[in-house]
């Protein structure tokens, strides 16, 4: 993101590793250790199969092993928190070094694809029968298969309900600029109606690690001729009676915001659940463009959504070198928190050029084929295409390179959810569940005559 003025990054590659997460509904208590399965995909090609064992004896189980049949013409695809061993149509999962000890009454999943039709038949848990883990049930079929779930670095940490945000299917993110600069300045109740997710930018560093403050920007105030913190709170609450969802961004360009012990994290999850209480917010942005830690950012992030609960919204707005590869530190937060994560919606500007998914060349900022190998990128390395989200610069003023026209954002949407208006590459597969747009800024967009909003956010409701 940029206040004022932007900076061009360098091109940098990387090879990208890939990392899957499982999460899901916990079956039922039953005697006996059991091994649940359950059709969580069904697209009529393939299918995404769950198995959840739960040790519902006395004692405690330390090692698992599940072992099914597939039927003939069916074959193992990916597979994720278990390592396989397969002969013929044989396949046994077994337990990983940080999910084979069960306590009485706990359970832990593992996931895989298959190719074909069928279910697992004759299962067996460490030896004996599944009991409760058979005839296989199958939910309602989908229309889209899932992004291949990769095979290496399990979860850190473990799952829980995905997040509740009560935003669309699909929808629109805008930047509101807590600052004046040539862009126009805008009180908040005057943000256009065409965004769903207002991110108020920005959250400012203070004395204390950790710890971030927020108030209107004196200059933003004088520029709209006296604005105060209470008239900004009173427009959070009309813009959110509108339907629409306000977030703190936490960072920009310029930001110093440090989180890098467990201190620091309970210092920045108190100061920022203060803001939500103060002002009215339903969640946070991370747009820390000078480096994070994601182990002790996904610390705060947890502790703050344990406040809040599962209408907590958590944005994050890397930029798109922070996003090559899983090892990278912003990459591995996303990865690290995608049972609570909303959105990734990545800097798709002022980047250079950058590898994408197929690992080819370097694919040019401000093309069809820039946005849709890099989001393919993040979509192929374990998150969920209701993370994925485009962002792109509103218009002229709004950022130093990467600028498109507003259609060619809603070419990359379509490539990504249906396999049309590509360019050169082509994904994969398709993406229906692609989340959306974000655009820097609603200001440069007002100052350009809202051509971003009134083109994208109409076109998002096409989607599948």
């Amino acid at each position: 993101m940029r206040r004022r003025r932007s900076v061009v990054l360098s091109v940098v590659v990387a090879m990208v590793a890939t990392v899957g997460a499982a999460w899901g509904a916990l079956p039922a208590y039953a005697a006996g250790p059991t091994a649940t399965f359950v059709k969580t995909s069904d697209w009529g090609s393939g299918w995404e199969g769950k198995y959840t064992i739960t040790n519902g004896g006395a004692s405690t189980i330390n090692g698992w092993s599940v072992a099914f049949d597939l039927p003939a013409g069916t074959t193992m695809g990916s597979y994720w928190d278990a390592l396989l061993t397969s002969s013929g149509q044989r396949h046994t999962f077994t337990n990983r070094s940080w999910n084979g000890s069960l306590a009485p009454g706990a359970s832990v999943s593992f996931g895989f694809l298959a190719t074909g039709s069928g279910s697992p038949a004759n299962c067996t848990l460490n030896g004996a029968s599944c009991g409760g883990g058979t005839p296989p049930t199958t939910a309602p079929p989908t229309t889209r298969p899932p992004t291949t779930p990769p095979t290496t670095q399990p979860p850190t940490n473990p799952p829980t309900n995905p997040p509740t945000s009560g935003l669309p299917r699909h929808f629109l993110t805008g930047y509101w600029h807590n600052f004046d600069n040539p862009a126009v300045e805008l009180r908040l109740r005057d943000v256009p109606a065409e965004y769903d997710l207002i991110a108020v930018a920005f959250a400012e560093a203070t004395g204390t690690p950790g710890t971030v403050t927020f108030g209107v920007d004196p200059g933003l105030s004088a520029s709209l001729g006296g604005y105060t913190n209470a008239d900004f709170t009173a427009d959070v609450r009309t813009v959110k009676a509108r339907g629409k969802k306000v977030i703190l961004s936490v960072g920009g360009e310029t930001g110093r915001v440090a989180v890098n012990d467990s201190a620091s994290a309970t210092n920045f999850s108190n100061s920022v659940y203060a803001l939500i209480q103060q002002y009215g917010f339903d969640g946070v942005d991370i747009d820390l463009e000078n480096g994070l830690n994601p182990t002790y950012m996904a610390q705060a992030l947890r502790a703050l959504r344990n406040r809040v609960g599962a209408n907590l919204i958590i944005t994050m707005a890397p930029q798109t070198i922070d996003m090559q590869s899983p090892s990278v530190s912003y990459f591995k937060l996303a990865l690290d928190i995608r049972d609570i994560l909303t959105v990734v919606h990545t800097q798709f500007y002022n980047s250079g050029s950058m590898l994408g998914c197929d690992q080819s060349f370097a694919y040019g900022q401000g093309t069809v084929n820039f946005m849709t190998a890099l989001a393919c990128l993040q979509l192929e390395a374990g998150l969920r295409p209701d993370q994925v989200a485009l962002g792109l610069p509103a218009g002229p003023g709004a950022a130093g390179g990467g600028i498109v026209a507003p259609s060619m954002v809603n070419q990359a949407l379509d490539c990504l959810a249906r396999a049309t208006n590509c360019g050169s590459f082509r994904p994969p597969r398709t993406y229906p569940g692609i989340r959306g747009a974000m655009t820097w800024s609603i200001n440069w967009d007002v100052a350009n005559g809202n051509a971003f909003a009134r083109t994208v956010r109409p076109h998002l409701n096409t989607l599948p």
